[in-house]
């Protein structure tokens, strides 16, 4: 097993910059990268639906920089998306970047899959996504610069069971993110997704069993699921000036080979 890293120092890469990040309560990838957008010198705005840990997350960011806005939001509400941008422009005067973060997962064969238990996993990660990605691009569009970083999976690309409503909606939002980025690309605004294959946090951890998560690390190159803020510092690149030619993209954020 290869150990992991060393936490990257904080080279200032989005300094100047606001970033509003959705889901990021919690200890995840949501929370991860907003962290280190506070560290790599933005003004963030935090949202999430759970209004407890949203304000928890916002006291633990407080205590590297200034305390973020907070917007407790659903994304499934087109209501709450609009309350969410309107918040982010009166706070923070323009939005620089957008992270869409909010996804629902959930375990079932098809076969035995509800039409519920498809739709709620497609409206939050897919649609949410989009209703968020929509009210972006029409303020972004607007002033001319922008970029939205959306969070996909590599199960996007890849086949497992019991997981065809999660892989579709996340195939869903790499292909709304080339899309996208191509009507942006016209005003100056970037659009591109990033892959996780596995990264691990306490939230993963209670909703799936240790055998399951051994057989999913046994597939990584690297024999250890990432760490968030490994995945949190790829959408920071993406959220810089460093990538400033890439659009429509989907990057795997992996070590797993067929």
């Amino acid at each position: 097993m290869a150990n992991t890293p060393e936490y990257v120092p904080s080279h200032q890469l989005l300094a100047g910059k606001t970033v509003v990040v959705t889901a990021a309560a919690g200890t995840g990838i949501g929370f991860a990268v907003a962290k280190r957008c506070v560290e790599e010198g933005a003004t963030v705005l935090i949202s999430d639906i759970h209004e407890r840990r949203l304000g928890e997350a916002a006291d633990r960011l407080a205590e590297i920089g200034e305390r973020p806005v907070t917007v407790e939001c659903n994304v499934t509400s087109e209501d709450d998306i609009t309350k969410l941008f309107d918040t982010a422009i009166a706070e923070m005067g323009h939005v620089d970047v957008l992270i869409n973060n909010a996804g629902l997962g959930g375990e079932a064969n098809l076969v035995d899959m509800t039409d519920d238990q498809w739709s709620i996993v497609l409206d939050v990660t897919l649609n949410g996504t989009m209703r968020a990605t929509r009210a972006a691009m029409r303020h972004m569009m607007a002033r001319g610069s922008g970029v939205i970083i959306n969070n996909a999976s590599v199960i996007g690309w890849r086949a497992q069971a019991g997981q065809a409503h999660y892989a579709a909606a996340k195939a869903g939002v790499m292909a709304l993110t080339r899309c996208a980025a191509i009507e942006a690309a016209e005003a100056g605004v970037r659009i591109n997704a990033v892959s996780p294959s596995l990264a691990m946090h306490p939230f993963l951890e209670k909703v799936s069993s240790q055998e399951f998560l051994d057989s999913l690390v046994e597939k990584e190159a690297f024999k250890r699921a990432a760490e968030p803020w490994e995945i949190a510092n790829v959408m920071v690149f993406l959220a810089s000036d460093y990538s400033s030619y890439m659009t429509g993209e989907s990057l795997s954020v992996s070590s797993q080979h067929p």
